[in-house]
């Protein structure tokens, strides 16, 4: 079913990468994933390598990386049950490095270094939120546009000022600008910059390797990819002492501008 008025790939495409991100934001998704990483643990392993999760918290949220085929649960014999990456799981982790990126650029510096996994964590939770999708990829693909062509074609079948809660909370998160009521829309300078990593989570949903991103319709960018940080190696492997904690050089706090991307 569509969820846009845009071209039905448009759509599909939107429609999975909003998927892919429902998987994998709530929260310690992520740190289960990484705390995986390696050969495949008992469940009290991996219980010891989340430490901050309480009883009863650990098993539901297996579970459901399960369902979302992210994570498989082996059973070797009644007493040896196993826990590791899916190929689709596995596949994931390098999409984590380019959103680390993306957030040592533009997120707003905290008062301390972050861990890169808060900055993935954080990243996450903005490009969530609803509709936030569809926007991004309605402003990246036809610029400047006004809050009624937005919601004509991110929400075809809704009131049109519906569109404009979302709206307000991509501009106060950073990644839209707007010269003020009743003018057009525009992707901010970080919002822009998203390219990486709405085209990986592209890749990736649609089961392509992450080498496609730069070939995304929309997101796609001629300009060399950064290289990745030192806090991951290119394999899906984690150095568990550099996920959380801050790997990259602490920086002075910069003035942000107004708008600017919050955490």
């Amino acid at each position: 079913m569509a969820i846009t008025a845009l071209p039905p790939d448009t759509d599909a495409d939107i429609a999975r990468v909003t998927e892919a991100l429902a998987m994998i934001t709530p929260r310690w998704n992520v740190r289960i994933m990484l705390a995986l990483s390696g050969p495949p643990l008992r469940y009290s392993e991996l219980a010891a390598r989340v430490p901050w999760l309480q009883n009863g918290q650990l098993h539901p949220k297996l579970k459901s990386l399960c369902d979302a085929g992210l994570v498989e649960r082996a059973e070797h014999t009644a007493r040896h049950v196993t826990y590791g990456h899916t190929d689709r799981g596995a596949d994931l982790l390098p999409v984590l490095p380019v959103i680390v990126t993306w957030a040592e650029e533009h997120l707003e510096k905290p008062d301390r270094p972050l861990p890169a996994i808060e900055q993935v964590e954080d990243s996450l939770t903005l490009l969530t939120r609803r509709h936030a999708a569809a926007l991004l990829w309605v402003l990246k693909q036809r610029g400047e546009s006004s809050g009624r062509t937005l919601a004509r074609i991110v929400m075809p079948s809704s009131d049109w000022t519906n569109v404009y809660p979302p709206l307000r909370q991509l501009v106060a998160d950073g990644l839209v600008d707007t010269d003020g009521t009743g003018r057009p829309y525009r992707l901010s300078a970080a919002g822009d910059a998203l390219g990486p990593v709405l085209g990986s989570l592209s890749a990736w949903s649609a089961g392509q390797p992450l080498s496609k991103a730069d070939q995304h319709p929309v997101w796609g960018h001629p300009q060399a990819t950064p290289a990745p940080k030192g806090w991951v190696s290119n394999q899906p492997t984690w150095r568990n002492r550099d996920l959380f904690s801050h790997a990259a050089p602490a920086r002075p706090m910069a003035a942000i501008p107004a708008g600017g991307p919050r955490r």
